[in-house]
């Protein structure tokens, strides 16, 4: 198949576009490299450095491709509090821009990137507000144009390649990091909101399972098991010190997936754990 990736030198974007060429597919990847790396580039993809929400145009890149995975998006909650402006242009006009170019080529089927977060309040953080948004354009161009939609919301993904520094890593990712300097791990607030964590191979299972979909589709792709973030910490060894901060607004208390429509119709089953994955990774 001929597929476009958008996001693609990103940390799921890495981790897809190597399952991608395993299975003989040919990739580009569109990317701005605001959050992705050059060091994510694999020999046999090729790259560009575009930004979504400033071109409406990609058949230069890839002409006629078979799917399009739209992964390209400004995560995180707590930096869209510092930049809702460049949140909304990622993940609302580059999703629109991406969707109408698919419509105006052929009905281009699009597998969007959604986000967990979209199930509590909408309204709490502009990074949720927009992925939600991007979500909503989808439906709309479905509704209305049959453009084939594919929704996938993650739950809380982590793994190899994670970002480990910068404003735009995971809680694991810090850990990580903390981890390896020898650092207490911090926590904000008591440590006990939960999350449902999911590996990014199990994400890419379900994302390449959703790659010949027609029609409309929402998947959710989360574990069904949630952790403590006061039992992360405890995964890198018991009475490892710790550093507790102030808590931080519009995120949510819990999330857990109790959605298991992937697992019926696509057959998905995610496999990884992760604080299985913090003792064969991290612990010596």
């Amino acid at each position: 198949m001929r597929i476009i990736v958008t996001g693609g030198a990103g940390f799921i974007g890495y981790n897809l576009i190597k399952r991608l060429l395993q299975d003989r597919n040919i990739v580009v990847s569109l990317d701005n490299y605001s959050t992705g790396k050059k060091e994510n580039e694999q020999t046999g993809c090729k790259y560009f450095d575009v930004d979504l929400s400033n071109t409406k145009d990609y058949s230069f890149f890839m002409t006629k491709p078979d799917v399009i995975f739209h992964l390209a998006a400004l995560p995180r909650i707590q930096p869209s509090f510092d930049d809702p402006t460049s949140t909304l242009h990622s993940n609302v006009v580059g999703t629109q821009n991406i969707c109408e170019w698919a419509r105006q080529n052929g009905n281009i089927p699009v597998v969007y990137a959604g986000s967990s977060s979209t199930h509590g309040d909408k309204y709490a953080n502009p990074y949720t507000f927009t992925k939600w948004l991007g979500e909503e354009v989808c439906k709309m161009y479905s509704n209305i144009f049959d453009l084939p939609i594919t929704i996938c919301r993650f739950y809380n993904v982590y793994g190899h390649h994670q970002a480990s520094d910068g404003a735009y890593c995971n809680v694991l990712g810090i850990f990580e990091r903390q981890y390896k300097k020898g650092e207490p791990l911090t926590i904000t607030g008591d440590g006990e909101q939960r999350r449902d964590f999911t590996n990014v191979e199990d994400i890419v299972d379900g994302l390449v399972r959703c790659k010949s979909l027609i029609g409309f589709n929402e998947f959710e792709f989360g574990n069904g098991k949630n952790y403590s973030i006061n039992e992360l910490v405890e995964g890198f060894g018991k009475g490892y010190h710790k550093k507790y901060l102030t808590e931080r607004n519009g995120e949510v208390r819990e999330s857990l997936c109790v959605d298991t429509k992937a697992r019926k119709e696509l057959g998905w089953k995610p496999k990884g754990d992760i604080i299985q994955f913090i003792r064969e990774n991290y612990i010596i």
